[in-house]
């Protein structure tokens, strides 16, 4: 019992994670109706900054997590403007996004290969891990219990934006239509921004966890592929599903690694993607999309 419950909240902690990422993902799907497969990127930018911020200045986390969420909010704000605007304002076709989102994975990938090289770099212990009790029953990290507050923290944040503000508002309007919310006076352009900067801004808290958690290394944005998984799982354009999604993922591969086989991890991730496609398509809170005549 002891360690079931303490790999349940490693799962949630590790789900947790994934769901920053994945709300970015179900956040640019619900808006562009395209899987932004350079979010991967902004999770790797991220990184960087906090690591550098931490190494070369000596800043404390605060500073450096600050920098390093602005950085890669910006630089999603850029990826949409040089890669994406001029697309979507020439086509409606979003095939066209998806094939620029993967040369955009692959340009912030090489980027990071030539200026900071390809080695592994542990982040400073600047996040604590000391062993933690939980209600006296099951033993975990403080890292864990950290990722898992830190995430409820920022989804929460960003619930109250999608709800209290307006901008929220017009988000969730586009999140129907998008072109009837231009239509009724919606800066388009401006919205487009917000969401990319906000899908950037939750990728890089992520991307630091991931980090400190594993390793940096230019590739690291390959691990959004487990929060693609998730949105799917959840129903992309959904931002419950995205977290629900996430959480179920997190916890099938730490209570697959802790009771069967870490090597099982991955298999098992993929097979509740085919498994969930196969019986729910769109998603566990997506929906069903007909095409029109």
């Amino acid at each position: 019992m002891q360690t079931l419950l303490q790999q349940i909240i490693n799962g949630l902690s590790l789900g947790s994670v994934y769901a920053l990422i994945a709300v970015g993902y179900s956040l640019v799907y619900s808006i562009l109706l395209f899987s932004n497969f350079a979010h991967g990127g902004f999770l790797v930018i991220g990184g960087y900054i906090c690591y550098f911020m931490l190494r070369s200045v000596g800043a404390n986390i605060w500073l450096a997590g600050a920098a390093a969420m602005v950085g890669a909010g910006v630089s999603a704000i850029l990826t949409e403007r040089v890669a994406y605007k001029p697309i979507r304002e020439k086509t409606n076709i979003t095939l066209y996004l998806l094939i620029a989102s993967m040369g955009m994975s692959i340009v912030i990938e090489n980027v990071f290969v030539i200026l900071a090289g390809g080695r592994f770099r542990a982040l400073p212990p600047v996040i604590p891990t000391s062993p933690v009790n939980v209600f006296g029953v099951a033993t975990t990290s403080m890292f864990d219990i950290l990722s898992l507050v830190t995430a409820v923290i920022f989804l929460s944040c960003l619930q109250l934006f999608l709800t209290r503000t307006k901008w929220g508002l017009a988000i969730r309007a586009a999140a129907y239509d998008l072109r009837v919310a231009g239509l009724m006076g919606v800066n388009v352009n401006r919205l487009v921004s917000i969401v990319f900067f906000v899908a950037g801004v939750l990728a890089a808290v992520g991307g630091i966890f991931l980090s400190a958690r594993y390793t940096l290394y230019p590739q690291l944005g390959l691990i959004t592929i487990k929060a693609f998984i998730a949105a799917v799982i959840g129903g992309l354009g959904s931002l419950p599903g995205a977290v629900v999604g996430s959480l179920i993922l997190g916890l099938a591969e730490m209570l697959t690694a802790g009771f069967i086989s870490s090597q099982m991890r991955d298999l098992v991730v993929f097979l509740l993607l085919i498994i969930t496609l196969l019986i729910r398509p769109s998603g566990l809170f997506g929906k069903e999309v007909k095409e029109k005549v």
